[in-house]
């Protein structure tokens, strides 16, 4: 059992080491996602913001939220990282800040 778990440790940080990028971008990817979907979900879609929370929800946490209705402006921290989406217009829609 001692062996297959070193194994099985083994394996996953060479797994790691070989997918160093994607592994790197994903904490960007949480809170880019809730960012931009939240916005297309409430100002795109014109959603109730309750009803757009819960469909941005994911099993891992944010820990700030910020929705700025005056510049449809919504901003996300999670897993160290932030990202902010723009309501653009009715033809562009949101998109992500730089």
């Amino acid at each position: 059992m001692k062996r297959f778990s070193l194994l099985l440790l083994v394996l996953l940080l060479g797994w790691m080491v070989y997918e160093r990028e994607n592994v790197w971008a994903f904490p960007d990817i949480i809170s880019a996602y809730t960012a931009k979907e939240y916005c297309s979900c409430r100002y795109v879609m014109n959603n109730d913001a309750e009803y757009c929370r819960g469909y941005v929800k994911q099993w891992l946490p944010i820990s700030q939220f910020s929705d700025d209705p005056a510049s449809k402006t919504i901003t996300v921290s999670g897993m160290g990282r932030s990202n902010s989406a723009q309501w653009q217009s009715e033809r562009q829609g949101c998109r992500l800040n730089p």
